[in-house]
């Protein structure tokens, strides 16, 4: 493979987060061209403002974009209902694709895709961002070398603001549409911190159970708030709050308790991770991993995703690990639902 790709880019009038994925792609060496099929052609200024040279030519449809370029990797930015048949096409044209969360209403549709980036060997990635944020690589090796021992719980707390949802034009976007979205304050916002946590503790989910509901009111068709708990695969337990609840900012923390200690992560605050652990020392202590303020956001994520596709280094999120975050939301609604533990 070359040292750089071309890259496509596959969105509509009011895909998330496109200005990260520019700017993202337009930092990365390893990119050599971006094309765009948007078919409103809204996101256009966007992209060449952000890509300057590497920016190509944008297309009418997706087909005629990975037909004409034939890129080695894609980025699907579309709302979740209409997600699916775009990744579909790109894995169809051997592209390995990155897809921004959840790009489901349903954990089968998200399966099937799976099952054909498996048999086509390309890599299917979930935009997690968080997973290559400094601190958050900090804890995940913490507990990889053991420093707290055997995980024995783990706690998620991820809050934001309700003002969004009083906003009339944020409530006519794609993500206040259950229908179109797949789900709300989960599967919009708290599907990153799930994963971050469990990313963090080196776990999965194995079992889901909790509610979910509209406690501010606002005429939203997706959930405001919801209350998880998971069982995870070593047989400890985890605890879910997200929501939407404040006037402005957020509220986040992620726990990780273990037999020899505990670390804390309030990466949202951006405050310095914490942890505590009796491994190895007479005299254990709470000790702070400081880090550079600012360091969040998709620029290491897309980069690790540009030279996994270029087959230069791993995919900062596998294809099953993909599957993995969706099948434990998609759990978690149907046990909402139904009152009902759900298998992951």
């Amino acid at each position: 493979m070359p040292t750089t790709i071309k890259v496509g880019v596959i969105t509509q009038a009011d895909g998330a987060h496109l200005g990260d994925y520019f700017a993202s792609l337009a930092k990365t060496e390893e990119v050599e061209s971006v094309a765009l099929a948007d078919a409103s052609g809204k996101s256009e200024p966007v992209a060449r403002q952000a890509l300057g040279a590497k920016f190509r030519q944008t297309y009418n449809d997706a087909g005629t974009l990975l037909k004409q370029v034939q890129p080695q990797m894609v980025v699907v930015s579309m709302e979740s209902a209409l997600a699916p048949p775009a990744i579909d096409l790109a894995l169809e044209a051997g592209c390995h694709v990155v897809a921004e969360k959840p790009s489901c209403v349903r954990a089968s549709d998200m399966e099937q895709l799976v099952q054909k980036a498996q048999r086509k060997h390309r890599h299917l990635m979930l935009a997690m961002p968080n997973r290559l944020h400094a601190p958050v690589v900090h804890a995940r090796r913490l507990i990889q070398e053991g420093k707290l021992g055997k995980v024995y719980g783990v706690e998620i707390h991820l809050v934001a603001d309700q003002t969004r949802l009083t906003d009339d034009s944020y409530r006519r976007q794609w993500f206040c549409s259950k229908s179109r979205a797949g789900g709300g304050a989960l599967a919009w916002l708290g599907i990153l911190w799930l994963d971050t946590a469990l990313y963090i503790a080196g776990q999965r989910a194995r079992q889901v159970a909790g509610f979910a509901g509209l406690v501010g009111g606002q005429p939203v068709g997706i959930e405001d708030s919801i209350a998880m708990t998971l069982r995870l695969d070593n047989g400890s337990f985890g605890v879910m709050t997200a929501g939407y609840y404040l006037d402005k900012g957020y509220h986040s923390h992620i726990q990780v308790w273990g037999e020899h200690g505990w670390l804390r992560l309030a990466a949202v605050e951006e405050q310095p991770l914490e942890w505590y652990s009796s491994k190895d020392t007479l005299e254990p202590k709470i000790q702070r991993f400081e880090y550079p303020k600012g360091g969040r956001g998709f620029a290491a994520f897309i980069r690790a995703a540009v030279r996994a596709s270029a087959e230069l280094d791993e995919p900062p999120i596998t294809t099953d690990e993909t599957l993995q975050v969706i099948k434990t939301v998609y759990a978690f609604y149907a046990a909402a639902q139904t009152g009902r533990v759900q298998n992951v």
